[in-house]
């Protein structure tokens, strides 16, 4: 058994208005109980959500919370961010690894102060020319800072895609095509930041790489993997 069993090259083939339909339809019941509260869920700032999704990459989304909570406690602004020392900025983030991660955003925060007024950018193009912000961060930073309509895609969205829709993407899934074009016409155009945290909690809660918990996914009647476990 595999996760997938074709490999299309464009998303209109895999991608039936009726079955998208009800894609979206049990998510959002699933979202109303199970979506996950993390702080970082319960602002718009756009500071406070660059600081997250910066914080959140590679890094489970639990032991970020008590790093992302003291790190605005400590930089409570861009500016004194932008201003701060470096080493200073990676002790803090040391429970997190990665050294370059505060480098990073040490460096974006300065060019955002310097050429973007101290304002957050809203555009993905602006966005991806920051250090450390790739296209998940920064479609992430659109949905939940500026509501656009911006769907996003990593390895837990990829997983449900691929095996609802029954295909295989790429091997490295944050670059393919397909799985973009798929994550962006399955989402919705109203909602999109809600809709790409339910995507993104029963990746992590349900849909999981390995042992997932096909009896209790709201997925499972019309789900391609499931039905190939049968």
């Amino acid at each position: 058994m595999t996760d997938a069993t074709t490999k299309p090259k464009d998303a209109n083939k895999i991608l039936k208005p009726a079955k998208i339909a009800w894609f979206r339809s049990q998510l959002r019941a699933w979202a109303v109980q199970n979506l996950r509260g993390f702080p970082w869920r319960r602002t718009t700032n756009p500071y406070h959500i660059f600081v997250a999704e910066s914080l959140l990459q590679k890094t489970d989304a639990a032991a970020v919370v008590p790093v992302y909570e003291a790190f605005l406690n400590r930089y409570p602004t861009l500016e004194t961010l932008a201003t701060a020392n470096v080493e200073e900025v990676a002790t803090l983030l040391q429970p997190l690894g990665l050294f370059f991660r505060a480098e990073r955003l040490c460096q974006a925060a300065g060019i955002i102060l310097e050429q973007d007024g101290g304002k957050i950018p809203n555009s993905e193009k602006r966005l991806l020319q920051l250090p450390g912000i790739g296209k998940y961060s920064a479609r992430a930073i659109l949905a939940n800072a500026f509501s656009e309509p911006a769907a996003v895609l990593d390895t837990n969205v990829a997983r449900i895609l691929e095996r609802f829709f029954g295909f295989e993407g790429d091997r490295v899934k944050s670059r393919c095509k397909l799985l973009w074009q798929t994550a962006e016409k399955a989402a919705p155009d109203v909602n999109t930041d809600r809709w790409n945290l339910t995507l993104l909690d029963l990746g992590a809660l349900v849909c999981t790489a390995r042992k997932p918990r096909c009896t209790d996914c709201p997925l499972r009647e019309q789900c391609h993997f499931h039905a190939e476990q049968l």
